[in-house]
């Protein structure tokens, strides 16, 4: 499929999807409660359909109501705190368990640890680009604490067999804090008391978002200030929660990218957003003030105004999420912008910094890698033909930066943004300043 995007105002409001990442983590502990969770103001993306899934596969019943889900926990872990072994305490009848990750490398990372506290067999599979992705940063560290993992050349599939059980663990979190969320999702359940240490942790923000999400579901997880160990009480048990998942940083920082290049009279408010959030893609706030754009608060709604936009510099190490906004917004301010923290965008949907530089310099924007740093010089967009590389946020931030282009961008591919935003042309057309033309208009090949 091919979306058509041009230059338009945006202006209005909008709310802003609710956080894909807030809801997967909601659903894993949903499938881990003995009783009846309901997950309110879900966005069915193919992510967290794929959460959905992998609940159903450890045993949970899961129905939609709405645009809510239910989600009945599954009777596997229904044993609480024991002192006898983790399989003693698991119920089922199945002799091993299929895991289909799809491409989601949150489900593949934070289901791992869970699928560990199984003494049965668990097979994980990852398609697409997922299936390419190293999974020593899941293997390595679950073989030290005594889990049997088989890969496939360090990669998908995975075959994983438990059970985890508590005790003193060390690891190295520097590429990823997903494994270590999945850690402090399973080891609660486990028998006996755990304490991680932990070296290099990044996006520190997805661990407050972690601890959050447990502690609703009335599990308890310390840790130092550091960030570096972790205490965790074994024989917990997740309860049953009426859960909301907050507005997403991630895809709302499309929108303020959107609204910094193209803000009519007005500007644009992005409503349910919160101020005092842990994702740490809210630092999109700090990188487009730099911009020179103005932002103001109204209630949960932040108002993005346009302003005089200039060339910034941001460390997006460790909120590589807003690489592909803060992209399209460089590449409509006039001057160079410099990106560091490149290194954390190779084992995306796509190696996203090329996938990036491609994109923009098709779209006339000088775009150079250089180590660890994006280096863009902007201000003279014109049309192009763009492939989103099978990548959500490339196709996102081709539109994003389509607002600012002398002619229509068109974008093959753009049936990926399914992944995170389903809606996300729809929405983006809903706030333009001509919504019935322009951007974007659709055409399939």
């Amino acid at each position: 499929m091919i979306r058509s995007c041009e230059k338009h105002e945006i202006r209005g409001g909008i709310d802003a999807p609710p956080s894909k990442s807030s809801q997967q983590r909601a659903i894993a502990c949903a499938a881990l409660a003995q009783g009846e969770s309901r997950i309110q103001g879900i966005q069915f993306c193919e992510d967290s359909q794929i959460a959905l899934g992998l609940a159903e596969a450890l045993g949970a019943r899961v129905k939609a109501d709405g645009r809510a889900i239910i989600v009945s926990g599954s009777p596997r872990f229904s044993g609480g705190q024991s002192d006898k072994s983790t399989s003693a305490v698991l119920a089922g009848t199945k002799s091993e368990l299929e895991f289909d990750c799809g491409e989601s490398g949150l489900c593949m990372r934070m289901f791992s640890p869970i699928a560990a506290l199984l003494d049965i067999p668990v097979h994980m599979r990852g398609r697409g680009s997922l299936a390419a992705r190293p999974m020593n940063m899941v293997a390595e560290p679950l073989k030290a604490m005594g889990v049997s993992v088989e890969t496939n050349g360090d990669r998908s599939p995975l075959r994983i067999r438990g059970p985890l059980r508590g005790g003193g663990y060390a690891m190295d979190a520097g590429e990823s804090s997903q494994f270590l969320t999945g850690l402090l999702i399973a080891l609660p359940l486990a028998v006996g008391d755990s304490v991680l240490r932990v070296e290099r942790l990044v996006s520190r923000g997805y661990i407050d978002l972690t601890i959050e999400t447990c502690e609703a579901f009335g599990v308890s997880i310390l840790m130092d200030n550091n960030y570096s160990r972790f205490i965790i009480e074994g024989g917990q048990r997740y309860s049953p929660v009426d859960f909301t998942p907050e507005g997403d940083w991630s895809g709302a920082a499309f929108l303020v990218a959107a609204a910094a290049i193209a803000a009519g009279e007005g500007g644009l408010a992005i409503r349910g957003l919160r101020d005092d959030s842990s994702q740490p893609d809210k630092a999109v706030i700090d990188a487009v003030m730099s911009a020179g754009v103005p932002l103001s608060w109204v209630g949960t709604s932040l108002i993005v105004g346009r302003g005089s936009l200039s060339p910034f510099e941001f460390d997006a190490t460790d909120c590589p999420d807003l690489f592909p906004p803060l992209a399209a917004l460089a590449a409509a301010c006039p001057g160079r912008s410099i990106l560091h923290g490149t290194w954390r965008l190779a084992s995306k949907e796509s190696d996203r910094a090329k996938s990036l530089a491609s994109c923009l310099s098709r779209m006339g924007a000088s775009v150079e890698l250089q180590g660890d740093k994006m280096l863009i010089g902007g201000g003279r967009l014109h049309g192009a033909a763009i492939d989103a590389s099978g990548d959500h946020r490339i196709a996102m931030a081709a539109a994003v930066a389509a607002l600012d282009a002398s002619d229509p961008v068109h974008i093959a591919g753009a049936e990926c943004v399914a992944k995170s935003w389903p809606a996300f042309f729809e929405d983006l057309a809903s706030i333009s300043g001509d919504p019935g033309s322009g951007v974007p208009q659709e055409r399939t090949t």
